[in-house]
């Protein structure tokens, strides 16, 4: 079955960071600490067919592990025990979504590969296992079934699939997960009513 890998990661922030575009002398680098990823397929009902979470215990340039900041943790629910019960090393959760995908497509609702692959792997001095060709933004879809630029701008990926009124089991918005969950239930629904060809995927 054609498969396409909805993903979604969470970056280190302090409060502000992204008004500041992560720039004030006490921001940390935007290195990713939480990959969430789905395998969708695209195919016959379009079956989710599993779900791949990962910890990365985040470091800065000189390869001392990041604190994480209170508003980060809030924000995420990402604690400094999930990182150190459950943390691992960039490169191998770089390794281990590359197996969970199969080879197919990665689509995220922006351009998170940049702060998965390019920052990350920049700041920890690790060669990109996943080149940029295997990535693209899931905006496009969204384009493609007709959804207004203007909504588009203003709604985040945890809340498009309340957008689109999916029902849906919980999600934690702000947990990489979660929020690669909302992009794919409003994908799955989308193309069960026939507003999104599954052939799309393949000529964007």
């Amino acid at each position: 079955m054609k498969t396409a890998i909805i993903f979604d990661c969470e970056f280190l922030c302090l409060e502000g960071s992204q008004r500041r575009f992560w720039c004030a002398a006490h921001d940390p680098d935007p290195v990713i600490a939480q990959i969430g990823a789905v395998r969708l397929g695209l195919e016959g009902d379009f079956p989710l067919l599993g779900t791949h979470k990962a910890y990365i215990r985040p470091v800065d340039r000189f390869g001392q592990r990041y604190a994480l900041d209170p508003f980060f943790t809030k924000l995420t629910g990402i604690t400094e025990e999930d990182l150190e019960t459950k943390g691992v090393a960039l490169g191998d959760a770089l390794a281990d979504i590359d197996r969970f995908s199969e080879g197919a497509r990665f689509w995220s609702w922006g351009k998170d590969e940049l702060n998965m692959i390019a920052i990350s792997c920049y700041v920890g001095g690790i060669q990109p296992s996943i080149p940029a060709t295997r990535f693209d933004n899931a905006v496009k879809l969204l384009i493609a079934a007709g959804m207004p630029i203007e909504d588009l701008a203003r709604t985040p990926s945890n809340k498009l699939a309340d957008y689109y009124g999916v029902k849906h089991p919980p999600l934690q918005g702000h947990d990489a997960l979660d929020d690669a969950l909302s992009v794919t239930y409003t994908l799955q629904h989308l193309m069960k009513t026939g507003k999104l060809r599954p052939e799309i995927f393949d000529h964007l």
